[in-house]
């Protein structure tokens, strides 16, 4: 591997240099320098400013190798935070997360999706401050906030592109104005590809892998990363299996396509699904009137879980949709694996795993050659927000304040758009 001169780009090299200590938990300066083809005076002169800014701590001795013992270097947790808030259709969650990557407080809330986006951002700031307040965390150590909400975005200028919740979030300069509540700099970004970048900081995958994440709240979203970074396309709308066809002849959808995946697998479809089985629906005391579909949706898959006929046939008819979504997805981007996040799959992870493997070990193009494992989120039902936490670290420590090519850098407070 080419070695790279002492004056390479300081940031980039730190960034290098910093993820493999993340990715390592503990290393040695001279497996940092096999690791990244760095000089060896490069990486002591990257490890001594890490070291002075706090962000790496020296970590004893490692294993005799046949010499002097090698002194190990790894991240410092509390040295920095990112704080990461989920606006979904039926709740807000907000967590804090040190640098790597663990949660160190959250909270979570519901009304803001009944509140034009005037009223909730506000809320939403003030509900960050009392956070940070009680986890007792120093607002100079953190980096900023990660939004995570579904698609589509405009990331560059912090602003969503659908009516949803209701008409007065379309776009409205959500990054700006949350970046203006709060005095810290906001990125904004789709929740799945948050859930999956999530997964990648907290080593829960290979990370020269290149793998998908599909995120199931109230919707169904898709992110790919490829060796670390999330693979964006032209305008970081990528991905979005929910709206995949899978029937050229069915509905049309919201979204302008027609017979998409979401309307017939997501948690609304098999609630509406259910609703037209009385006998379940009374079993399972579901409401029709009911707009908090995760809910209903958790209903049926307890009951699926716990063996009732009706309810199972129902989930495991969506999982085999996602399956079909999985194979096309893996056919594409030639996947490792696939991670299953968020809160739908958090209740009834087991059942679409098993089914989405067996789509997968039966109809997947390049099965000869390698499998495709799916594995459920270690994030859990937070997935998304501790995403968007790790996208923030990410974003101002790995890639050094987001490249062009990587996306746009996070709002400034301040930063807004007055026209």
């Amino acid at each position: 591997m080419a070695r790279s001169p002492v004056w390479a780009s300081r940031p980039k090299t730190r960034g290098v240099v910093l993820d493999v200590i993340r990715a390592a938990r503990s290393i040695s300066r001279v497996e940092l320098a096999m690791a990244t083809g760095l000089t060896g005076a490069t990486i002591s002169e990257v490890v001594r400013e890490l070291l002075g800014d706090g962000l790496v701590v020296e970590a004893g001795r490692g294993a005799p190798t046949g010499g002097k013992p090698r002194t190990m270097v790894q991240l410092n947790p509390p040295a920095r935070y990112g704080v990461g808030v989920q606006l979904e259709r039926n709740a807000c969650v907000i967590v804090v997360v040190d640098l790597a990557g663990r949660p160190v407080a959250r909270t979570s809330f519901h009304g803001v999706e009944s509140m034009p986006p005037e009223q909730a951002l506000p809320l939403v700031a003030s509900r960050v401050d009392a956070l940070l307040t009680s986890a007792g965390v120093d607002r100079e150590k953190v980096l900023g906030v990660g939004l995570v909400t579904y698609g589509p975005q405009d990331r560059t200028a912090g602003v969503q592109l659908t009516p949803q919740p209701t008409e007065d979030w379309y776009d409205y300069p959500v990054a700006p104005r949350l970046a203006e509540s709060l005095g810290l700099p906001v990125l904004l970004d789709n929740d799945a590809a948050a859930a999956a970048i999530g997964e990648y900081w907290m080593g829960a995958v290979d990370p020269d892998s290149t793998y998908g994440c599909f995120y199931m709240a109230t919707g169904i979203g898709g992110g790919v990363v490829v060796s670390g970074e999330v693979y964006r396309g032209s305008s970081s709308n990528s991905a979005e299996i929910g709206h995949i066809s899978i029937d050229v002849n069915g509905e049309e959808c919201p979204c302008g396509n027609v017979g998409c995946l979401e309307n017939y697998a997501g948690p609304s479809a098999v609630v509406r699904q259910a609703l037209t089985m009385p006998d379940l629906a009374r079993r399972l005391a579901l409401d029709p009137a009911a707009d908090d579909f995760l809910t209903e949706f958790s209903r049926i898959a307890a009951a699926a879980n716990a063996g009732d006929p009706e309810a199972r046939e129902l989930v495991e008819r969506s999982a085999r949709y996602l399956g079909h979504a999985a194979v096309t997805v893996s056919v594409l981007f030639d996947l490792d694996t696939i991670v299953l996040a968020g809160q739908s799959f958090a209740v009834a992870g087991s059942l679409y795993q098993a089914v989405i493997q067996q789509e997968l070990d039966r109809r997947l193009f390049a099965r000869k050659a390698h499998p495709v494992r799916v594995v459920p989120s270690v994030n859990g039902s937070d997935a998304a927000a501790i995403g968007g936490a790790v996208l923030v670290l990410q974003s101002e420590l790995i890639l050094g304040h987001g490249r062009a090519e990587d996306g746009p850098r996070p709002v400034p407070a301040g930063a807004v758009d007055q026209t």
